[in-house]
């Protein structure tokens, strides 16, 4: 954002941007690839930032998954490519970032979103699989930053995507530390990357229905309970975690960084609801 645009304080600075919010930018998203019949993280952030302008770089594992996405994107008019790379190799990282610059230009955005859902608890896993979650989940994540810090200029954004799990009380899971990790890391990178004018936050996913949720095959019952445990009383889908990073990448959230927003149908409730408020009782 031009620093002559707060010249005069009482004009909005994006009261003339397009309405596109990432118009002329180039983002990489990690696990980008489309491989069920409802919509993942990756896949939703990848149409919706798509649609707002930018060129994406789906990164994935999966070859078909990744072309998926990206036939969607440029079947609706947007710019797409693939790179098919195993982000939990630091190598494979790094040559990554190196073809999306070669392919596409710069990139400006960066969305960590690889994960495995495993729900291993603290002590009942080998060491071998504990040490395979948090790769997936963290390590991937620090190598696809390193790799792609240097070559980020100022006015960049990187968004983490975290769960809720990681405040949830409950049985521990190597998963849900692996996202505090994560966490920790949004905080530690922004603190670090800000003077460099790139901005880090993180969105902690609630219960949505979406891929993984789908993949899982869950029940009508159990998506009903997770649905009534939030203050909305309704299901998320990876849309509204689409939203929430676009917000996050865009020059909107300018001033927004090493923050964790969790997106997840407002505060679990753990108490019977009330009735509807419709009216309130007035003083004397």
């Amino acid at each position: 954002m031009p620093d002559d645009l707060m010249s005069d304080p009482m004009i909005d600075p994006f009261a003339d941007a397009s309405p596109k919010w990432m118009e002329g930018r180039t983002a990489i998203i990690t696990g980008g690839g489309q491989s069920t019949a409802y919509p993942g993280v990756g896949y939703a952030i990848s149409r919706v930032l798509a649609r707002h302008g930018a060129r994406i770089a789906v990164i994935d594992i999966d070859k078909d998954a990744a072309q998926r996405t990206v036939d969607h994107v440029t079947g609706s008019g947007g710019e797409a490519i693939s790179v098919i790379a195993d982000v939990t190799d630091d190598r494979a990282c790094a040559c990554a970032v190196a073809e999306v610059v070669d392919r596409l230009g710069t990139p400006d955005a960066l969305v960590n979103n690889v994960a495995a859902g495993d729900r291993s608890g603290l002590f009942d896993t080998t060491p071998e699989h504990y040490d395979r979650l948090m790769t997936i989940n963290l390590r991937s994540a620090w190598s696809m930053t390193r790799h792609t810090v240097p070559v980020l200029p100022r006015g960049s954004a990187i968004v983490n995507i975290s769960s809720v799990g990681v405040r949830r009380r409950g049985p521990g899971m190597i998963y849900c530390v692996a996202k505090a990790g994560m966490e920790n890391m949004t905080e530690g990178a922004a603190t670090t990357l800000g003077p460099q004018g790139i901005r880090v936050n993180c969105i902690e996913v609630g219960a949505i229905y979406g891929a993984f949720a789908a993949k899982g095959d869950m029940p009508q019952e159990m998506r009903e309970k997770r649905a009534q445990g939030t203050a909305l009383k309704t299901e998320g889908t990876s849309w509204d975690i689409a939203y929430a990073a676009l917000y996050l990448l865009s020059d909107r959230a300018r001033w927004v960084s090493g923050h964790i927003l969790a997106v997840e149908g407002g505060p679990a409730h753990m108490f019977p609801v009330g009735e509807p408020i419709t009216s309130v009782p007035m003083g004397e």
